[in-house]
């Protein structure tokens, strides 16, 4: 699968992760001992693996953080809620997430519940899109 295809496009000032795609490398990938680590303790890997080039994240970073981080093992509300947790430690407040099939209100309520923190989320039959409100420090 090419990096184009995989990751993550730009439309203008927005990203869009194609999930498919994402799960699809996932099943592929060859784990180590360490990425099955991050794999069930997702926060812990994305903590310890930021980039030393500073907080702005490049397309390609913010792809192999969210490989790391997407899992077949879990459910589908639980992967969204991570690339949202993704997302928020990269400073990006606002992303599309391209997805095989609408979510139901209940899987929406899921992702919410998941995240635990104020987020916008609104569909356009298969595409999410993601708007967390930036936080007065």
């Amino acid at each position: 699968m090419s990096d184009k295809e995989l990751a993550s496009a730009r439309y203008s000032d927005r990203i869009c992760f194609n999930y498919s795609d994402f799960l699809s490398a996932s099943c592929k990938k060859r784990w180590s001992f360490v990425d099955a680590i991050y794999g069930v303790m997702p926060i812990f890997g994305m903590v310890t693996r930021k980039s030393a080039q500073g907080l702005a994240a490049s397309d390609e970073h913010l792809k192999e953080l969210a490989l790391q981080i997407i899992s077949t093992q879990v459910s589908d509300e639980i992967n969204i809620a991570r690339l949202i947790t993704l997302a928020e430690q990269q400073h990006i407040s606002r992303f599309d997430i391209q997805l095989p099939y609408p979510l139901s209100a209940e899987q929406l309520d899921a992702i919410h519940h998941e995240y635990r923190k104020a987020l916008n989320l609104t569909q356009q039959d298969d595409l999410l899109c993601v708007s967390i409100p930036i936080q007065p420090h």
